[in-house]
């Protein structure tokens, strides 16, 4: 029952790891799975995973890159083994679980990253069920198949952690972005439901909210590009400690504060949205004025 206490547990590790900075990382000597582990966010968790000691396996689909970020993990002295997956292939995420459970009996911990972002609102979207259906694609169906097709081998060792990069639009529900945040919310409440149903066996989930991370991923969008971001390389260092620590959720103050200001005054936060987003139009991107 000791998982009754994991989220006050976490931030108590977290101290005592602190205060012995030559202790060895839980990671050490476990086998990590990240997705979308070729850029961004997924590299900079891939190889600051490594550097703790664990196995990291890169899954991505382009093979270059991935073969990039691999090279220079074993550079550092770590360990890593890439594998070129298209994650909306239902088909390419069977065949990966496969060769994971064949290869190494059982993943220990595994990394949702990979995703794709889409501004646009829904005035713009009416001839683009697409979409929402591309979203639905790489943000939920993609890492849902492949977490359960992990989940029984780490129900059966009784350890097994997985880690979730949503969004703090899950709790801002910023305008224009519904068909992004309404994909990365079903992949946070099945993340939630995950860990309650594995708790008995050891299995926990987290749900890292992560704002604005300087990526390729924001780069249509115009109103970002003068605002502060993220570095991947930050980015990395918390959802790391996430997969050392355990929590339930990670979240940022401003995603904290608009979740709350959401339950105590709705219609306020709706006025507060509609505003910022008429002052945000639809970026060229968006309206189709480029490619």
């Amino acid at each position: 029952m000791s998982l009754l206490l994991q989220t006050p547990r976490a931030a108590l590790t977290r101290v005592a790891r602190a205060l012995r900075p030559g202790a060895p990382s839980p990671l050490l000597g476990a086998t990590v799975c990240v997705t979308g582990a070729s850029s961004g966010i997924g590299e900079a968790t891939a190889k600051a995973a490594a550097r703790r000691g664990a196995l990291v396996l890169l899954v991505a689909r382009r093979s270059e890159e991935l073969e990039r970020v691999a090279g220079e993990i074993r550079a550092e002295g770590g360990h890593a083994a890439p594998y070129v997956v298209d994650l909306t292939d239902g088909d390419a995420v069977d065949a990966l679980v496969a060769d994971l459970l064949s290869e190494y009996g059982a993943v220990d911990y595994l990394v949702n990253n990979a995703g794709r972002s889409i501004r646009r609102s829904l005035e713009l979207s009416g001839d683009r069920f697409h979409d929402f259906e591309r979203m639905m694609a790489i943000n939920f169906f993609g890492p849902v198949r492949l977490t359960m097709g992990l989940l029984p081998t780490m129900r059966e060792q009784r350890f097994g952690h997985i880690v979730n990069i949503v969004t703090w639009g899950n709790q801002i529900k910023a305008p224009k972005f519904a068909a992004y945040i309404a994909a990365k919310s079903a992949l946070d409440v099945f993340g939630r439901i995950l860990g309650r149903e594995a708790f008995f066996d050891n299995v926990t989930c987290t749900n890292v909210r992560v704002a604005l991370v300087a990526t390729d991923m924001i780069g249509p969008t115009e109103a970002y590009r003068d605002r502060k971001a993220e570095t991947p390389e930050h980015c990395a260092e918390r959802i790391v400690r996430a997969l050392e620590d355990r929590p339930v959720t990670v979240n940022g103050a401003v995603g904290s504060f608009f979740e709350v200001l959401n339950l105590a005054a709705p219609r306020l936060s709706d006025f507060i949205a509609a505003e910022m987003s008429r002052r945000m139009p639809d970026s060229a991107a968006a309206r189709g004025e480029v490619s």
